[in-house]
């Protein structure tokens, strides 16, 4: 300690024998005396402590020079904290994002500084919010931004928008006030979330990132609640639109990334499908996947079966939701009616209709599978806004 405070001792000294107040010079000296004091892991209280005995011994310190030291001390070993902080948290989120991505570079080591162990199961909640989260371009990594391989788990057409678009506003990154209050907001309702959860679990059991316009939550499989706190999290704090995919334990590296392509995708089906709940399971999905697995199959599905309703009197739409409807209801034509805010009469009729264009009737075990198979198919295919080829 003497060491550290020797040009702060030198000061006071002058202060007393001349009476001039410290110059700039010797208050950066102090300021970097208190960062070496961060550095070296001393509290701020005994710095502080320290700093007050040395002015002790000189009987005559004046307090105008001791109040000056005394506070570059302090500034210093603040300023050594707070970018302590910042540079773990950019490689905390340099960490994440290689994690997510799959990179293998030191993945381990770099892991174990952060209390994970990677040979464990581990699962991934993510959380979209109405709009996408925003990741400030001054401190984002390079591929934080960015979308998973074609195929692998993108979040549809929102991730390619992250690309070349502004996360928040879906139009080009604009600097200015209004841009950094966004960056900022979305950045301190993560922060908030992360804090809660690190509050809660700990550091070394949970991981949270922005990726893709979404938020990101790593915990280990046995930790089930860490999921469900996340969940609360999010309820509590995003605005009414937002949606949570969990996706499947799996273990290692590699089970984490699939477990996040699971999570960004059972969003991406609840889209896709008109899915109401806020919380999808992967493992409550698994048969999308199935379905999308051979498009060419699908495809002709969808052909085979509802490419006639094409010919009904104002479209296939009405048709599409009825069925949607009746499927949703279990077959019950009342229920499905007042989903669809029409009489039981007309559900009838539309039913019938369907039958005598597509030759496939709910009522029929059997054909009602087949129907309801090609009515998914063609949500997922965006049919027929989409046109199959």
């Amino acid at each position: 300690m003497d060491e550290l405070l020797g040009g702060h001792l030198r000061t006071l000294r002058e202060a007393a024998a001349t009476g001039r107040l410290p110059d700039r010079t010797e208050l950066d000296d102090c300021r970097a005396a208190g960062a070496r004091a961060a550095e070296q892991g001393l509290s701020v209280r005994a710095l502080v402590e320290a700093a007050l005995v040395t002015a002790e011994s000189l009987r005559t310190a004046p307090l105008p020079a001791l109040r000056r030291t005394v506070s570059a001390l302090m500034e210093g070993y603040e300023n050594a904290q707070r970018s302590a902080l910042r540079h773990e948290g950019e490689a905390r989120r340099e960490f994440v994002n290689d994690l997510l991505q799959g990179r293998a570079d030191r993945l381990a080591e770099r892991a174990e500084h952060f209390g994970l162990r990677l040979a464990e199961t581990y699962v991934v909640a993510v959380a979209r919010p109405a709009g996408p989260m925003a990741v400030d371009p001054r401190t984002a990594d390079s591929g934080t931004a960015g979308s998973a391989p074609a195929g692998q788990g993108r979040a549809g057409p929102m991730a390619d928008a992250l690309m070349t678009a502004d996360p928040v506003t879906a139009g080009p990154v604009t600097a200015g006030p209004a841009r950094d209050r966004q960056v900022e907001g979305d950045g301190a309702l993560a922060r908030r979330i992360e804090e809660a959860m690190v509050a809660r679990f700990g550091s070394h059991n949970v991981l949270i990132a922005v990726r893709d316009g979404m938020l990101v939550c790593v915990a280990p499989g046995s930790l089930a609640v860490a999921t469900g706190e996340f969940t609360h999290h999010v309820r509590q704090m995003f605005s009414p639109g937002w949606r949570v995919g969990l996706g499947r334990p799996h273990r290692g590296p590699g089970g984490v990334v699939t477990s996040y392509r699971e999570g960004a995708n059972a969003i991406e089906f609840g889209d896709r499908l008109g899915l109401r709940a806020p919380v999808l399971k992967a493992a409550d999905l698994l048969v999308f996947p199935v379905l999308l697995r051979d498009r060419a199959a699908i495809e002709d599905l969808v052909t085979t079966v509802l490419c006639s309703l094409l010919e009904a009197r104002g479209g296939p739409g009405p048709l599409l939701d009825t069925l949607e409807a009746v499927f949703a209801s279990q077959g019950n034509q009342a229920a499905a009616a007042r989903k669809l805010g029409v009489s039981t009469r007309a559900v009838t009729y539309r039913l019938e209709r369907i039958r005598r264009l597509t030759g496939f009737s709910p009522d029929d075990p059997t054909q009602r599978f087949t129907l309801e198979t090609a009515v998914l198919g063609a949500r997922l295919l965006d049919w027929p806004a989409h046109p199959l080829t």
